[in-house]
């Protein structure tokens, strides 16, 4: 791709597709997650979870642990896991962490690219659909152990509601409503967000469920990290709505994981 007359090569000035994706699929295809190599067999590598989303009155909330875990050990206690994809939208990520951060980082240029060719941001369904396409396309990968299941959150400018997606290995998108969650703790998540969970939440009243999720979900699964108050390390927690995608404030989280603790000092199940 390099021109040794100082200019652009050809392929920069021609008339083409507005994804990136597919401009690097065809220039220099080895850059893509997808074409790259890897030895046969299994590998071991760091791998990401839980991540949980749910609906709040005029949002989305998207949060995640921070334990990365590589078979029975701790890869890394502060692993982010939580993106935000565009001014609109953020993306969490389980699975295999390397190649997961790097389809993510592809995916903030793939949109960055689209708004600046075609001078718009990209539908929210759009967005959710070439997220879809890129993880097809790490289906070689997967299928060495390699995988990535991300889950999608964002605000839909068009319907004026947030969205929330969830994908399989090959690819497959599904939207789901009100909660959801992903990675080896989901199942853990998932029981507690149907008990928390319910129509007209506020921000902070969803913050404190994801946080209560991501705790239930640490208490019975081992790669799921609960919130470590000696190291000040709490989950990642985004807010997508009208106004955009930021983060929740490490100091508000710290305040809800202390709430929490609180109340479930001498009923650590958290019963009613």
């Amino acid at each position: 791709m390099r021109s040794t007359s100082g200019r652009l090569p050809e392929a920069f000035l021609a008339t083409g597709s507005s994804s990136f994706t597919e401009f690097l699929g065809g220039q220099a295809p080895h850059l893509l997650p997808s074409g790259r190599p890897v030895p046969a067999g299994p590998i071991d590598a760091p791998h990401g979870t839980t991540i949980v989303a749910l609906a709040y009155e005029g949002g989305v909330l998207l949060a995640g642990d921070r334990r990365a875990t590589m078979g029975n050990i701790i890869a890394n206690r502060e692993m982010e896991k939580v993106f935000l994809t565009d001014v609109y939208s953020a993306v969490g990520i389980a699975g295999t962490a390397g190649v997961a951060i790097e389809v993510v980082r592809l995916f903030q240029v793939e949109l960055e690219h689209y708004e600046k060719i075609e001078g718009l941001i990209m539908s929210l369904e759009g967005k959710a659909n070439r997220l879809a396409a890129m993880i097809r396309g790490n289906l070689g990968l997967a299928m060495q152990g390699l995988s990535v299941v991300p889950l999608f959150a964002g605000w839909d400018t068009d319907a004026q509601f947030g969205r929330i997606y969830s994908y399989d290995v090959t690819g497959g998108c599904y939207e789901e409503h009100h909660h959801h969650s992903v990675g080896s703790g989901s199942l853990f998540a998932r029981g507690a967000l149907k008990k928390l969970w319910r129509p007209g939440l506020d921000a902070d009243t969803a913050t404190r469920i994801a946080v209560e999720s991501l705790y239930d979900a640490a208490d019975d699964d081992s790669a799921t990290g609960g919130p470590d108050t000696m190291r000040r390390i709490f989950p990642t927690i985004a807010l997508i709505d009208g106004d955009g995608a930021r983060f929740v404030d490490q100091v508000v989280v710290a305040e809800h994981v202390s709430a929490l603790v609180a109340d479930r000092h001498g009923n650590p199940g958290g019963a009613p």
